[in-house]
């Protein structure tokens, strides 16, 4: 089956925000799971990511990712990595190698200074967004060559405001970090508050200086069919979730 990456326009190097469609995996984690970390099948994940690889034109090693812990680090990337770093963003000035981040209601979010040659690629969920992890990706990139008035910054699909409840603790928490987060929050059941994750990282990634930032718009949690959801398997009541990838390369 062929893969169905999306693709944004605001991107001018080599990218997909993979879907789970064309995958091996079954069962719950029918499709393109990325998600070595699941209780997937290792040979399934396997062939995924090998589909991937051949989609991105690169060799499977030259996949490059990272294990994600909702940190602000950053790791720059001149070849395969032989071990996983803990870390949540890469970027790099290597032609050939592909970065990649997997998601699954976080922010995927991939960068592109096209005129310098620099990309980047950063898992963003809340803890992260909050943490700094995008604008130390920007400045990751500046330190490859890249100007950050000329990278384009693009959220991929992620879970939107209408998915995304929260409770009071949540919104204390970005409020007593900035006042003037309370925006990206709106009314919800009882005490309840709905968080316009997207935006916020579209706020944290213009405040950082980028040339271009935009959302694809796409929701995880809403679109079942097309996207695997954290907080879709949990109110569902299942054992695991896929992860989807997200891969840009020069």
């Amino acid at each position: 089956m062929t893969l169905a990456p999306i693709t944004s326009d605001a991107l001018t190097v080599r990218h997909g925000f993979f879907t789970r469609k064309g995958g091996a995996s079954s069962g719950i984690f029918a499709g393109l799971n990325c998600g070595a970390g699941s209780t997937d099948l290792s040979d399934a994940v396997a062939i995924n990511r090998a589909r991937v690889a051949a989609t991105m034109d690169v060799p499977l090693d030259h996949l490059v990712g990272v294990h994600q812990v909702h940190s602000a680090q950053v790791i720059t990337v001149t070849g395969p990595l032989p071990v996983r770093p803990h870390a949540d963003a890469l970027v790099t000035a290597t032609p050939g190698v592909a970065l990649s981040v997997l998601a699954a209601d976080c922010q995927p979010v991939l960068f592109a200074d096209a005129r310098a040659q620099v990309i980047g690629a950063a898992h963003a969920g809340w803890r992260g967004a909050m943490g700094g992890v995008l604008e130390a990706t920007v400045d990751a990139m500046e330190a490859l060559g890249a100007s950050r008035d000329s990278i384009a910054a693009v959220i991929g699909p992620c879970i939107s405001q209408r998915a995304y409840e929260v409770g009071p603790e949540f919104f204390d928490s970005f409020v007593a970090d900035d006042p003037a987060n309370s925006r990206f929050f709106a009314n919800g059941t009882g005490d309840r508050m709905l968080f316009d994750l997207p935006g916020y990282g579209l706020h944290r990634l213009r405040q950082a200086g980028v040339g271009h930032a935009e959302w694809t718009r796409h929701c995880t949690y809403h679109d079942a069919e097309r996207f695997f959801s954290f907080r879709r398997t949990t109110h569902a009541g299942e054992a695991d979730y896929g992860r989807l990838i997200s891969v840009i390369r020069l």
